[in-house]
């Protein structure tokens, strides 16, 4: 079973995200500019819950490996390495929707339904 958040519970918790996810967009960023053919495969096994082989290519992926599962454990899901994005999973209304932060902004501030991804963003217009 999924951990459900509330707005205020995510964004309490960004505290201890934010500093992840920024040195897991440092590490993404140091990959593609010195392993940029291992770029994909990096990114693909992100969005897959790791790649134990990869990791051990390179200490930079073994850390890489290590964050995403710490954030993951959290019940959250990396959404994209080189923005920053993660979804925080809600219960709205009865329903699974996305909390959706990027690593630039200062809170969550928006949710979208689980298949209407990014584009689908909408304001948090409750708590």
């Amino acid at each position: 079973m999924p951990k459900y958040y509330t707005p205020k519970e995510a964004n309490n918790l960004l505290e201890i995200v934010r500093p992840m996810v920024g040195e897991m967009m440092t590490i993404a960023e140091k990959i593609q500019a010195s392993q940029p053919e291992l770029w994909d495969l990096a990114k693909k096994s992100a969005g897959n819950g790791g790649n134990a082989k990869l990791s051990k290519l390179l200490p930079d992926f073994d850390r890489l490996h290590s964050l995403l599962h710490e954030i993951q454990d959290m019940g959250i899901e990396v959404k994209d390495l080189t923005t920053g994005l993660i979804d925080f999973v809600c219960l709205r209304d009865g329903r699974e929707i996305y909390l959706c932060w990027k690593y630039n902004e200062e809170q969550i501030q928006f949710w979208h339904e689980i298949e209407a991804g990014f584009a689908g963003r909408q304001k948090i217009d409750w708590e």
